[in-house]
């Protein structure tokens, strides 16, 4: 018998800030409920590039490491006690890259299958794996959280991100009316969302409540930045209101929610990676992108630059310069 072992190529970050390394690994072997995914893309969330920089330790993964998040690709093998998932089926997910769990700039990743959800066949390889983390994090929080429902009058802010422009539709799938905080240079992008866009540079929060909700404040506030943004959104709700914060990290006056009988929800999008508590959920929360995508009403928003394994470290920077396009995908297996 041979004792060779599979190996495969990843990009290693040894050190913090360091550059990325392509080294020969070896290739993971799926365990009890884990199946083997041929990573055909990688998607690159704002959260990595802080992981890469030692500035979040929320994230518990320490180097050296393979990063990513988010990836799609396809079956090439099953573990024990999985069922739903195959060799050869199309998947998308958010999957590793902290935690201590492989993440997807690598050819091949171990995953957990409860993560995973099929890939909608109207989405190509890089679309799906610009979806998961943004998507999940939008979903926890309007649905989840705050039930988000027809009629609605929703505020996202920061709309033309990865978790503001998956806020958006989810909100427009469910009925609501929606408003969101963005530069002059992005209105077009939300209107043809179906949100109406709002110019943080020039409207200070009593202007635009005033404007589009009477001075009654939105019934949803969704906050996808956190610190000051976070204090406009307790000011700019609705009395009953709620505000939603992916990044409700600071220390907050908490006297103009209060004021307003308001509710505050936390979004810690990580937890099931990190504890294993809560994994199949977000299987479940994949398959509704899924189903969103298939009835025309969820579009992803893809950077169209080319990256590559041995590029990783120039897709970083160019997430990092923002001037990115929508989401930055580095291609693996020479996907679509």
């Amino acid at each position: 018998m041979s004792n060779h072992h599979p190996t495969m190529q990843a990009a290693v970050v040894e050190t913090v800030e360091g550059p990325f390394v392509l080294e020969e690994i070896p290739r993971p072997v799926p365990g009890k409920g884990e199946v083997l995914v041929r990573v055909h893309a990688s998607g690159i969330n704002p959260l990595d590039l802080k992981i890469r920089a030692g500035k979040a330790d929320h994230a518990r993964h320490s180097l050296p490491a393979v990063l990513g998040i988010d990836l799609a690709g396809v079956v090439e093998a099953v573990g024990a006690d999985v069922s739903g998932f195959a060799q050869g089926d199309e998947v998308f997910g958010m999957t590793g890259g902290v935690g201590g769990i492989q993440g997807s700039l690598a050819q091949y990743a171990v995953v957990d299958a409860s993560l995973l959800a099929h890939k909608p066949a109207a989405l190509d390889m890089r679309e799906a794996a610009s979806i998961p983390l943004a998507f999940i994090t939008a979903w926890e929080g309007l649905v989840d959280r705050a039930r988000v429902a027809k009629d609605m009058r929703v505020l996202v802010h920061g709309g033309a991100g990865g978790v503001g422009y998956m806020s958006i539709q989810i909100a427009r799938a469910m009925g609501a009316q929606v408003y969101s905080t963005v530069s002059a240079a992005d209105f077009d992008l939300i209107k043809d969302r179906g949100a109406t866009p709002i110019d943080r540079h020039k409207e200070s929060v009593e202007a635009y409540v005033d404007t589009h909700t009477g001075g009654r404040g939105f019934d949803l506030v969704v906050d996808t930045v956190g610190g000051e943004v976070l204090d406009a959104s307790f000011k700019a709700i609705a009395r009953f209101g709620h505000v939603v914060s992916a990044l409700g990290w600071g220390t907050h006056a908490l006297a103009p929610l209060s004021f307003r009988g308001g509710t505050y929800s936390g979004v810690f999008t990580l937890l099931p990676l990190l504890t294993g508590e809560g994994r199949a959920h977000h299987g479940h929360i994949l398959r509704e992108a899924a189903r969103l995508v298939d009835t025309g009403k969820l579009v992803a928003r893809v950077d169209t630059t080319p990256f590559g394994l041995a590029t990783v470290g120039d897709a970083y920077q160019h997430v990092g310069s923002a001037k990115n396009a929508g989401k930055v995908v580095v291609n693996l297996f020479g996907a679509k």
